[in-house]
């Protein structure tokens, strides 16, 4: 059973308004509450019609929900759950959308009371826009959403699974800790290098700063998209999956060194090697349905 007889949905960004709109569309919820600490928020969740109820107050706005999920940045779950946790109902199902789930866990796990079920999650899908005026409810359509079981009932999993198959995810469960070293490699990775590439060319001289910016190529231009994601969402993931991070860091960091090498010694040989190799990569994942391209 896909469905909840009352959904609460904390933070209205763009994977909370998401939501919104496909529980309303598709009719998972008999009753839809949201909430954000954004009073601006409030007001543009209200004037776009996402929910059928929207709540200043988080505890009024969790008292009667079946199915809490919290769709805010991963810093902001320890204080959060805190601040709710004495206003859940018996057998509540907590879920998040954070991009870590070690840090997750260990900060919503020791607030919440023992008859609350905690199924931590994580959708893969996102843009680089954020706010409620940026959701659409096919966010989730074919896209991976990441299920840590955490020793939840096997009712309570596989109702809470068959909602997530109703906003039209792909749903695998994995454990959290493999969850972190995955997303760092795929996501979190690539977007300190965003951030830094992007870094790199605006420190340049004026001159070259402008000319960088006239002739961007589509490759610059990717990077750029990337790096204009939300900037305390990405601080919080940096500082909450730090290890998983690091680790992968320094593996790249071992890779460009080789490359360094290979270029400074004119190994065409190995640059080519290199270059088929993440071709052929690259092909599997757009095979996988993981590229819109």
């Amino acid at each position: 059973m896909s469905h909840y007889s009352t959904i609460t949905i904390i933070g209205l960004g763009l994977i909370g308004s998401s939501l919104a709109r496909i529980i309303k569309s598709a009719k998972l919820a008999d009753h839809l509450v949201l909430t954000d600490n954004d009073p601006k928020v409030l007001a543009k969740a209200t004037a776009l019609g996402l929910g059928d109820q929207v709540e200043s107050n988080v505890k009024r706005a969790v008292s009667d929900a079946d199915l809490v999920v919290m769709a805010i940045p991963v810093g902001a779950m320890a204080t959060a759950t805190a601040q709710i946790a004495a206003s859940l109902k018996p057998g509540v199902v907590i879920t998040d959308t954070g991009s870590t789930k070690d840090s997750v866990i260990n900060d919503i796990a020791p607030h919440l009371p023992p008859d609350a079920i905690f199924i931590p999650s994580h959708p893969i899908a996102g843009t680089e826009y954020s706010g409620p005026e940026a959701g659409f409810e096919s966010l989730f359509r074919d896209r991976y959403w990441i299920v840590i079981p955490n020793n939840a009932n096997a009712p309570d999993l596989e109702q809470f699974i068959d909602f997530l198959r109703a906003t039209g995810a792909i749903v695998e469960t994995m454990d959290s800790g493999y969850h972190d070293k995955v997303l760092a490699i795929t996501s979190h990775l690539p977007h300190l290098i965003a951030y830094t590439i992007v870094g790199t060319a605006f420190d340049l001289e004026k001159d070259l700063q402008n000319d960088v910016i006239r002739f961007s190529a589509s490759g610059f231009r990717d990077f750029t998209r990337i790096a204009s994601s939300d900037p305390i969402m990405w601080r919080d993931v940096f500082i909450n999956n730090a290890d998983a991070v690091l680790e992968m860091l320094q593996r790249f960091n071992e890779d460009l060194s080789y490359l360094q090498r290979a270029i400074r010694w004119q190994e065409a040989d190995k640059l080519e090697e290199l270059f088929t190799r993440t071709r052929d990569i690259r092909k599997r994942i757009k095979d996988a349905g993981q590229l819109d391209l």
